[in-house]
């Protein structure tokens, strides 16, 4: 079976990754991409499906993701949900393509 690349789209809401990132940019992201520590990362919590987590890769092991929001003062994160299963990283964020004005 082949597996193709999926590209995708998804706007910022909230201060979690400011200064990287501010509410109302627009990232592309790729679906099911690997990442590694220092990605920033797609986030969907199995407890909150449906919902996308923009998040940093702090670290990664057999036992799990650990993410953090680039602004610490203004993120829910690994800090309080503790490590993600693998499977809840389900994409990568390549670019933002437009700028909240």
């Amino acid at each position: 079976m082949a597996r193709f690349s999926r590209f995708g789209f998804v706007a910022v809401d909230g201060g979690s990754m400011e200064p990287t990132y501010a509410a109302g940019d627009w990232l592309l992201v790729r679906w099911g991409a690997r990442a590694q520590v220092g990605h920033v990362v797609v986030v969907e919590r199995e407890s909150y499906p449906g919902v996308f987590f923009i998040k940093r890769l702090v670290r990664m092991d057999q036992q799990g993701c650990w993410v953090e929001g680039d602004n610490k003062n203004s993120s829910t994160d690994s800090r309080s949900w503790g490590l993600l299963n693998s499977g809840e990283v389900v994409g990568k964020v390549l670019l933002r393509y437009r700028k909240a004005r």
